[in-house]
This record gives C-alpha cells, structure tokens and sequence, in this order.
C-alpha cells in the first residue's frame, strides 16, 4: 500500500483546512483510499498527511499535481512543502 507522505507548515490552521478541504486535487478521483491529518504536539504549525493509494502510479500522479497547486499556495497557506512516496513494509497492532 503506497503511501503519500507530505509535510509542511502553515500560519493559519484553520484557513489551511479549509483549502484541504476544498480539494483542489480530486483525492478520491486521483485514487486517494484514505487519508490521515496530524500535527506536531511542540509545533502546532507543523501538519503531516498521509495519503493511502492502491498503485506508486496513483501516488505519483497525485504528487505531480500537488506540486503545481502548491506553487500557488506557497507563502500565503503553506510554509516548505515536503513530500515523499513511501510503501508500507509492516503495521502491527500491540
């Protein structure tokens, strides 16, 4: 299971989810299965998501368009926007 891990800061985080929300990148239409929203306890600016795809393929696609939507944004709703596809090798539950 692919995932899209991406990481940047916001000044607002309120105006930010509501971009989020507004989905300007189709989630579910480019492949999203699920998804996560966290922040950092020491640095309430910081956001993390994590975005669960069924190929590379649909996490790629989706990163490519990310970056074009995030040029648009930088500076004004989002800080150093960091994003890297990472596969999960082991989830357990203890």
């Amino acid at each position: 299971m692919p995932l899209l891990r991406i990481e940047h800061r916001v000044p607002n985080y309120d105006g930010w989810k509501q971009a989020f929300d507004s989905d300007p990148a189709d989630r579910r239409g480019s492949g999203v299965k699920r998804y996560q929203i966290m922040r950092s306890l020491d640095d309430p600016t910081l956001v993390l998501i994590d975005l669960e795809f069924g190929t590379a393929a649909d996490a790629e696609a989706l990163l490519s368009s990310m970056r074009e939507i995030w040029d648009q944004l930088q500076g004004k709703v989002i800080f150093e926007p960091r994003a890297t596809i990472v596969e999960v090798v082991e989830d357990r539950s203890l």
